[in-house]
């Protein structure tokens, strides 16, 4: 009896710090004031070479002093050397130096998240280490062996991957589109089972959740993705659920102009990304579909960044919207000092513009600030290579890390990922 009360209680301190290393994992990092414009140079290169001809970084995690990143790549120079890492790699936060960690994933990695002694992998893989895994995988932090135990026996992608209420959070292509998962089983722990369907036109693809993101109190979700219907609520590309202790429900938010098509009729499942704010007052979402319809400027979220506020259920227009005037956003980090936006944008401010800047424009080349309260772009203007644009921005204590598949950035080579300390 006495060893079947240690136990519980073993289990009990080992659930609770597994929610305390994975604090990060939940909305963006507060961060007292705009990070430098100027990258760290210690940074490693992500290269194009015969296997991977265009190469990105398309996640990020950050644990202790180690940043995990995930994307499509072969070849990474460190230090005056090429290591070859199929897709996934990790490296001192600090120094940039490489570490042994160097699992084989035969697909892109498309989310990640690092808790002391695992990561949990997300994308368009089917075998890790040689091991079928399709979808998501839990490896060991430092060796990455894969985690036997774990099988969430998933059909499709990983696109996201959050934690909430002792859960893994994933979201993606596969059947049920949004689950919760047992972190050390891969079970399905039935706490999200609210149906997501519809499709939002013959070319949006198959219905799914791109991404998603959980404020740092873990009790709302924002999810956007390929959808016209969720819990039998009409909900077109975005919705919130509120998560219960036991359960997860719809909320009543939903912006209605969401059902709104852009311009570009190819784009249909046009939104990118989503964050909260560190104190999850409010949370910003962005996209592209190649400018609003007429009559859409200050209304639809059409190559745009937007502001929502968390308890406003039924706004009839968002906080703020930033046009870049006909350029994709595709990632966002939403920090209380400014809100980062990355993508392949010429301008920010640029509501009247099509494909030129308009009056009040701002040039910013792939990448910006946007001050959270006015919408207004900041000063703050690095510029880098636009490419399509990086898919993964990450607020850490020390500062910004941007994913991206570009080459330059500020003028200097960073190949696909860059850090902006703060000052």
């Amino acid at each position: 009896m006495r060893r079947a009360v240690v136990s519980l209680v073993l289990a009990g301190f080992l659930a609770v710090s597994l929610a305390l290393t994975m604090v990060s994992a939940s909305g963006s990092r507060a961060q007292p004031s705009v990070v430098s414009d100027n990258p760290a140079n210690f940074t490693p290169n992500v290269v194009d070479d015969a296997t991977v001809r265009h190469t990105s970084v398309d996640a990020l995690a950050y644990r202790g002093s180690t940043l995990y990143a995930g994307g499509l790549f072969h070849s990474v120079q460190s230090g005056g050397q090429t290591f070859t890492r199929h897709n996934l790699m990790s490296f001192d936060a600090t120094t940039g130096a490489m570490r042994p960690f160097a699992p084989r994933l035969d697909g892109q990695v498309f989310a990640l998240l690092a808790t002391h002694r695992s990561v949990y992998v997300g994308g368009y893989f089917n075998h890790v280490n040689g091991l079928p895994r399709k979808g998501l995988v839990k490896l060991d932090a430092r060796t990455g062996k894969v985690d036997q135990r774990f099988k969430a026996h998933l059909d499709g992608a990983v696109q996201e991957i959050r934690f909430a209420s002792g859960r893994l959070l994933v979201g993606g292509k596969f059947s049920g589109k949004l689950l919760a998962l047992n972190l050390a089983t891969g079970a399905d722990t039935g706490y999200l089972h609210i149906p997501i369907t519809g499709t939002l036109a013959a070319n949006a693809g198959a219905t799914d959740i791109y991404r998603f993101a959980v404020n740092r109190a873990r009790t709302r979700l924002v999810a956007i993705g390929n959808f016209t219907t969720v819990g039998g609520h009409q909900r077109s590309r975005a919705f919130m659920l509120d998560l219960g202790a036991h359960s997860a429900t719809v909320d009543p938010w939903y912006y209605q102009p969401l059902a709104n098509a852009c311009r570009g009729r190819k784009l249909p499942a046009y939104l990118r990304d989503v964050d909260f704010s560190p104190d999850g007052r409010y949370f910003v979402i962005d996209g592209t579909g190649a400018l609003p319809v007429s009559g859409g400027i200050g209304r639809d979220v059409c190559d745009a960044a937007a502001r929502f506020e968390t308890n406003i259920a039924s706004p009839a227009r968002a906080t703020w919207i930033n046009y870049s005037g006909g350029d994709t956003f595709q990632s966002i980090a939403a920090t209380g000092a400014a809100v980062y936006v990355q993508g392949h944008f010429r301008w920010l401010d640029n509501p009247n513009g099509h494909q030129v800047p308009g009056p009040g424009s701002v040039a910013r080349s792939g990448i910006g600030a946007i001050n959270p309260v006015s919408g207004n772009a900041l000063p703050w203007n690095p510029g880098k290579t636009r490419a399509v644009g990086g898919k993964d921005l990450l607020a850490t204590p020390a500062g910004l890390w941007v994913g991206s598949d570009g080459a330059r950035f500020a003028g200097e080579r960073r190949d696909n990922i860059a850090f902006l300390p703060l000052p």
